[in-house]
């Protein structure tokens, strides 16, 4: 029924698991949890006008010298950012596209610690692998914590067809809680097979057992992104986005002292000088160290993992599913999200490329799979996928073990490393761990260059990014009572914003109506939907260009929303709208807005926009059409091949 311990290391790693936090054992499900409280009037600050993009660019021409300059706008290069900035050092960051452009916004939405890493590392007798989940949980925790607003404690059912699984996965579940430690964010539990139905009702209940809920974290992986991009400007840091780096200088020893970046709003070509440049470019960091380098070997093996979204009521508001061995051995996630559910993810070899479509067959693969767990009681048709996307995930292979070939150059986390003329790279790593390899790579910068900062004893684990200063779970109430919101509306805003959900609310226009269940005597309310039924209202453009450096159309609609995430037909027929109210404020040319409704189309085609939802020629986008107020066709359709 179980298998045997392989070894007295394994049985010393189990002994490890067991013992790390045992205590936790007595620590209650019911303990209560620091953000359940209520929500005390304050009065909100004005949130401080960012330095403009055109002052952030002079910046970067004027500063005499930084002391760092990161290439790349991702979780891991805007943490690099902010650990650096916070430490009193002068830095820039330069990103080609948008912040979370690539696979930081294409993430399966979780902060985990890896529960089936766990389990590898007991029966494979891997003590390197028990460090990096026991690094990962607390690391799990700090992420909550500095971003309450953004981020969220989630119950995960596993659930059990076969007697034996129930003890096994149980005590895999309670390791997991006891290496957490007191970081732990809830116990698991067994459910009953009847109270597993209560709690999954569309679950395949033939020969259904019971089953067991632990819980990881779940987040908003690109507004978290942003937020540590705006906690990096906050701390000093000049960061710019949709700007190139396209030449790196050396001084006449060979080392890496600046580089060359283009504007690719404004085309003016920027030389920033530095002592350190680092290579935060995740699955791109080959095409920077051959900048470097030519002759440099590649370090990524590159990943497909496609994601698909179906509608809210395919899961519980407030639980999700892991299928632990799918058809082919992989894990599968069903996951609650925005009012949504993700599906995925695959696991793929494929090429490095800045928007990849995901295949048909890997979409197949996620249904098929997906059906299992539902059986008879749902059909789960092609129709019903509202968007699909494929994020590339960088595998890093350690140049220093090239030569011995085989798969024992494969680092299991992530790599820093150095190379002849002084360029840092950062590679590999998961979202969770962001913070912690950012911490790691200013180290090594510290070390290796003799920099000197200022602020020798700041820990980024204490910094609360902007909007969670003073947030509560029940802040929303406050907005529905100061600006008249759609309660909706007024959650979505405080979970996405935090405390500047507020300034979101005074930029958004009065829109009359007739007021609402909770605010029945109410005659106007605050801001218009972009369209319906999503939250996502009109003040949320204009603070995406004033306060978050949006400055495209898919900017808005993936990362500042997440409405093409979401569903990418509705981001289409939005698109029109978003266009005329970004023009208004950016002043666009009639040439610049068809150039952004093109451009966005083909973004979305990437997230499973197909070509029969297309217009043969882009609508009118000189005025902006009424709001919609019904709802838009739900589903994409199946890829005509």
């Amino acid at each position: 029924m179980f298998r045997a311990l392989k070894s007295s290391r394994t049985l010393k790693i189990s002994g490890a698991v067991l013992a790390t936090g045992a205590a936790a054992v007595a620590v209650s499900s019911f303990r209560a949890e620091d953000d359940v409280k209520l929500a005390r009037r304050f009065e909100a600050r004005p949130v401080p006008q960012p330095p403009s993009r055109s002052k952030l660019i002079e910046n970067l021409k004027t500063t005499e010298q930084y002391d760092m300059v990161v290439i790349g706008g991702g979780a891991t290069g805007t943490g690099v950012a902010l650990d650096a900035a916070a430490r009193g050092l002068k830095v820039a960051l330069l990103e080609r596209d948008d912040f979370a452009a690539g696979t930081s916004s294409k993430s399966t939405k979780l902060v985990h610690g890896g529960v089936r890493y766990l389990e590898k590392a007991v029966w494979n007798a891997d003590y390197d692998q028990y460090k990096l989940v026991k690094e990962a949980l607390y690391e799990r925790r700090v992420f909550l914590d500095i971003a309450p607003h953004l981020s969220f404690a989630l119950p995960i059912m596993i659930p059990l067809y076969k007697y034996w699984q129930l003890p096994y996965y149980w005590m895999g579940t309670k390791c997991y809680d006891m290496l957490a430690g007191h970081q732990n964010l809830e116990s698991s539990y067994i459910l009953t097979r009847s109270k597993a139905l209560d709690a999954f009702p569309m679950l395949n209940d033939d020969n259904l057992r019971g089953a067991v809920v632990y819980y990881d974290g779940s987040h908003n992986d690109s507004r978290m992104n942003v937020s540590i991009a705006l906690t990096a400007l906050e701390q000093g840091a000049d960061v710019v986005n949709h700007i190139e780096v396209n030449q790196l200088h050396k001084d006449e020893n060979g080392k890496l002292n600046g580089l060359t970046a283009t504007d690719l709003e404004g085309g003016e070509t920027v030389k920033v000088n530095a002592k350190v440049i680092v290579n935060a470019t995740g699955p791109f960091c080959d095409s920077i160290r051959q900048m470097d380098d030519p002759s440099t070997p590649k370090i990524v093996a590159p990943s497909s993992g496609t994601h698909i979204v179906l509608p809210g009521w395919f899961t519980p508001k407030a639980m999700g599913l892991l299928d632990p061995a799918t058809s082919d051995g992989r894990v599968l996630f069903f996951l609650p999200w925005q009012g949504s559910t993700i599906a995925g993810t695959t696991d793929d070899p494929c090429d490095v490329e800045r928007n990849p479509v995901p295949r048909e067959d890997q979409i197949d693969f996620v249904l098929h799979d997906v059906r299992k767990y539902f059986k008879d009681k749902l059909d789960i048709r092609r129709e019903d996928v509202l968007a699909a996307w494929s994020g590339i995930r960088p595998l890093v292979m350690d140049p220093e073990k090239m030569s011995h070939g085989g798969s024992q150059n494969v680092v299991r986390n992530h790599l820093v490393t150095v190379s002849p003329s002084g360029l840092v790279t950062i590679a590999g790593g998961k979202w969770t761990t962001y913070r912690q390899m950012a911490e790691e790579t200013v180290d090594e910068c510290v070390k290796d260059f003799n920099l000197a900062p200022p602020k020798k004893d700041v820990n980024t684990a204490n910094i609360k990014l902007v909007g969670a200063h003073e947030w509560t779970p029940l802040r929303y109430i406050e907005l529905i009572q100061n600006y008249n919101l759609d309660p909706e509306v007024a959650k979505h805003l405080s979970e996405n914003y935090g405390t500047r959900a507020f300034t979101v609310a005074e930029l958004s226009s009065p829109a009359h109506g007739k007021g609402t269940a909770e605010a029945p005597y109410s005659t106007s309310t605050r801001g218009e939907r972009i369209i319906a039924p999503y939250p996502f209202i009109d003040g949320e453009l204009l603070y995406a260009i004033r306060y978050e450096y949006a400055t495209t159309a898919v900017d808005f609609l993936a990362r500042r929303t997440r409405l093409a995430f979401l569903n990418c037909n509705a981001a289409f027929e939005a698109l029109p709208r978003v266009i005329d109210l970004m023009g208004k404020e950016l002043n666009w040319s009639s040439e610049r807005r068809k150039q952004e409704y093109d451009t966005s189309v083909e973004y979305l085609k990437a997230m499973g926009l197909q070509s029969p939802s297309l217009q043969s020629t882009s609508p009118s986008i000189e005025e902006a059409p009424a709001p919609v107020t019904a709802p838009v066709s739900a589903a994409i359709p199946a890829n005509p091949q």
